[in-house]
């Protein structure tokens, strides 16, 4: 049985530190002629393995190398790949997705990495929340993925969004006042007030998917990164990849009372489609090509308790009425089943 070619990553590669969330670092590649160190949110000293300097293949162009870290779910980036290419991307169309390929990494890259970000901790260059997570040592892959960021077109901008719940959550009351999105930003935002914590706004993900223009130009009031709202409302207007999400959405339905009790694919699948992220490159040049991609689309597991507290939630939002509106807060959004300016929105998923 022949082993699989995997991709490698040279040896003296440079790697320069760009974001990271709870599970993984992205870096990008020192030398790409198509990136600017101005773009850097948060620039670290580059990782070099080798004093030799290194000539990055055509595959890299174009590309952002990310790497996992050391946590409790320890889900390895081979089983990670695997559940998107045999579950995902069959859903998308190519141009649709933030693409991940494994690649093989090279021997010391990731303590090279631990160690800039040690440093980093003690020069204040990386988020104080992030301290003391550290990448995973046992892992021999990397992702790399389609390098969304505005580097090598300096006039463009990137808007970015979650698209959750495009349709009302199955179980939810028929006389819902609220969308799914909506009910729990106000009980989040309750316990935030309680605590004397900054309420979040947000927008309404209905509008998104409106047959009203008017409300799409609506929601671009709360999108990140967006600097021409009418612009990007045009864009989001009908927008086939939104349809088609919030299409698969209302497919895959094992979600709220009606899924399962226990973790299931079918769950696994339906949680991670209601809690990917949207990136929208929009060129300078209104001529030019919008580039439009889904990411965080790892499958979410139910294991360690998740699916049981997704019912949790589901039964808090009914039973203590944030579906209903009985609760408001001062910065209340306005949801689309509760507007009066809007025809009304269909409750089925």
């Amino acid at each position: 049985m022949t082993k699989p070619n995997f991709l490698e990553l040279p040896r003296g590669v440079q790697l320069i530190y760009l974001a990271e969330g709870g599970a993984n670092v992205i870096y990008r590649f020192v030398g790409n002629p198509v990136l600017g160190k101005k773009d850097l949110k948060r620039p670290l000293s580059p990782s070099v393995l080798d004093s030799d300097h290194c000539n990055l293949p055509f595959q890299f162009k174009g590309k952002l190398l990310r790497l996992r870290k050391e946590t409790a779910a320890d889900i390895s980036y081979k089983e990670i790949a695997r559940n998107f290419d045999t579950i995902i991307r069959p859903l998308f169309k190519p141009e649709e997705l933030v693409n991940q390929t494994l690649i093989k990494l090279p021997e010391g890259l990731l303590s090279s990495c631990n160690e800039q970000l040690r440093n980093a901790e003690l020069n204040g260059a990386r988020p104080n929340k992030r301290h003391g997570s550290y990448l995973c040592l046992h892992e021999p892959f990397g992702l790399l993925i389609t390098d969304m960021t505005t580097a090598g077109d300096p006039g463009a901008s990137l808007a970015e969004l979650k698209p959750k719940w495009l349709n009302q959550s199955p179980s939810a009351p028929a006389t819902a006042h609220r969308c799914r999105t909506c009910a729990l930003r106000e009980m989040k935002n309750r316990e935030s007030k309680l605590l004397g914590q900054k309420e979040q706004r947000s927008f309404c993900p209905l509008d998104l998917v409106s047959e009203q223009y008017e409300n799409v130009l609506r929601a671009t009031a709360f999108i990140k990164g967006c600097k021409d709202r009418s612009r990007l409302a045009r864009i989001l207007y009908r927008n086939p990849t939104l349809q088609r999400l919030q299409s698969l959405q209302k497919t895959e339905r094992d979600v709220g009372l009606q899924g399962p009790v226990t973790q299931s694919p079918e769950m696994s699948l339906a949680m991670t489609l209601r809690d990917c992220t949207m990136f929208i490159k929009v060129p300078h040049d209104e001529k030019s090509p919008v580039e439009i991609r889904l990411g965080d689309l790892d499958l979410k597991t139910g294991a360690g308790g998740k699916a049981g507290y997704w019912r949790d939630l589901e039964t808090q939002l009914i039973d203590q009425g944030w579906y209903r509106g009985s609760n408001t807060s001062e910065n209340s959004g306005e949801c689309a089943l509760n507007s009066p300016r809007r025809p009304s929105q269909s409750h089925s998923s």
